[in-house]
């Protein structure tokens, strides 16, 4: 079996790796060749492809019987959504013709506010023009009888936006904390999509861990792990790109599956990865 990975960045390379070494081969793009060279330590191959540009994923030459679409907007606004993620996903799914082609999206396509539980088949309203590329370029992947992996916030090792903040004294408790955030691993992100490449058939797949936490609860937990105070209180902010959402995401669909994340909870990576708290130069006594 063949694996396509367009984007192997943060959670692009942890799922290009674990697939190699599921015994798949692996052709992993990066946007430039300057990215492609750092990588070419790594056990499977790796290429250089602007996916939103047709001519250059028809370059590749390539086919696969599942492809990856987790390239990066590179915190880019609704230009660079549109280029990436839907004419990306165009591109790939006309040139490379693949079996299967699943898309990581967002849980941010969820434009719920009163903290109320959503799945798969709950009401998607996004708030800002990037979710509402996200949406346009799932719909195109399903019509194609692909997957959509929306994923929560992404953690892992060098990357965490709540704890960079908290343990750099930047955080804020937004209003009285009671906003819910949803997040996920970068492990167990790749994980999940070896699972849906693997187990699924077609359709949308919620990826987070098991436990969402309120603003209020993830920073109180944090302050006693780590003997800091709790960050002050202040006004919420809704200029976020994907727009400001307060909604218990579950990830039931996808451990029907028989997938199970490592991580349960935030509060058990920080436990047994002391390495997430180097995100701010923290180190332990």
């Amino acid at each position: 079996m063949k694996v396509v990975v367009a984007g192997v960045g943060f959670v692009g390379l942890a799922t290009a790796r674990l697939f190699h070494a599921a015994g798949w081969e692996v052709l992993g793009l990066t946007h430039s060749a300057e990215s492609a060279e750092r990588l070419a330590g790594e056990p499977f191959a790796v290429g250089a492809c602007d996916i939103a540009v047709r001519e250059s994923v028809e370059q590749l030459s390539a086919t696969a019987d599942v492809v990856i679409h987790c390239a990066s907007s590179s915190h880019g606004g609704a230009d660079a959504y549109r280029a990436v993620y839907l004419e990306g996903a165009r591109n790939l799914l006309t040139v490379l013709a693949p079996k299967r082609l699943i898309f990581t999206s967002s849980t941010s396509v969820y434009g719920q506010t009163d903290g109320a539980w959503v799945d798969e088949t709950s009401a998607t309203d996004p708030s800002r023009e990037t979710g509402r590329i996200l949406r346009e370029t799932e719909d195109l992947v399903l019509a194609h009888g692909g997957i959509v992996a929306r994923l929560a916030g992404i953690y892992g090792p060098g990357r965490s936006v709540l704890l960079r903040k908290f343990l750099s004294g930047e955080a804020v408790i937004e209003g009285d904390g009671s906003r819910v955030i949803n997040q996920v691993h970068r492990d167990d992100i790749a994980s999940s999509l070896l699972t849906l490449a693997t187990r699924a058939d077609a359709g949308i797949f919620n990826v987070c861990d098991n436990r969402p936490v309120t603003q209020r609860e993830l920073y109180a937990w944090l302050a006693n792990h780590f003997s800091r105070p709790l960050p002050p209180l202040g006004p919420i902010d809704p200029n976020r790109k994907r727009g400001w959402t307060s909604k218990q995401v579950s990830n039931a669909k996808l451990r029907a599956l028989g997938w199970q994340p490592k991580h349960a909870t935030i509060f058990d990576a920080v436990s047994n990865e002391p390495e997430l708290a180097t995100l701010a130069g923290y180190s332990s006594p």
